[in-house]
Order: C-alpha cells, then sequence, then structure tokens
C-alpha cells in the first residue's frame, strides 16, 4: 500500500479536492500507541487495491503533527481518536472509526458511489 504523509495544513485543502473525484482515507497513527501499531498493521495487511476503489491514502504520524491532526478533527467534525481512520468523500467525513474497529472491509464498505 502506499501511503502519501500528511504532513502540511495546506495538504487539507488537496484532500478535499480530491475527495470530489474518488474516496480519501486519512489514518491518524500515534508512534507511541502499540494499540495504533496493531490497528496499522491489519489495515495494511488486509490492504485489496482492487477492493479499494481508487481509494488515496494519507498517513498522519499525530505525535510529529498534533496541531495537524487538531485540525483534521476540526475540519471534517469529528472528536479526535487515536488511531483512527476518516473516509473523506465530497469534502465531508462519512465514515470514520478508531482502535480495534478499524477495518479495511469496514472502511470500503462505507465508499459512496461517485456521482457521475
Amino acid at each position: 500500500m502506499n501511503w502519501k504523509q500528511l504532513t502540511d495544513l495546506s495538504q487539507l485543502e488537496e484532500i478535499t479536492e480530491i475527495s470530489k473525484k474518488r474516496p480519501v482515507l486519512i489514518f491518524k497513527h500515534s508512534t507511541r500507541c502499540s494499540i495504533s501499531a496493531a490497528s496499522l498493521n491489519r489495515l495494511e495487511r488486509k490492504w485489496n487495491p482492487d477492493k479499494a476503489h481508487n481509494l488515496e491514502a494519507y498517513f498522519l504520524d499525530l505525535i510529529a503533527n498534533r496541531a495537524l491532526s487538531n485540525a483534521v478533527a476540526e475540519q471534517f467534525g469529528i472528536d479526535h481518536q487515536s488511531p483512527q481512520v476518516l473516509l473523506i468523500q465530497n469534502g465531508t467525513c462519512v465514515y470514520d472509526n478508531s482502535h480495534f474497529g478499524i477495518s479495511f472491509d469496514e472502511v470500503v464498505g462505507n465508499i459512496k458511489p461517485v456521482a457521475a
């Protein structure tokens, strides 16, 4: 799986624009948390590009980028959790989950069809 690193506030606008054409996943990861590491590992092991619906995946190290993590929570109206996934479509968060609720099948199961 190819993660794009989310490290700059300006990327939130990029994510919003991309999400108008294809779904975007943000994975908020704590490098200090074993649950976060396990959730990330489970997601990556189950990742299937054929089922991912052209999903664009962003990885946010929230320890190194705490202010950016807070901005993500604020922009998409989702309470901060760690670890956490947010599925963004048409500029809004259509699904989020955290901890051991993070699942590839749940993420792709919540992707909405893109209007033509």
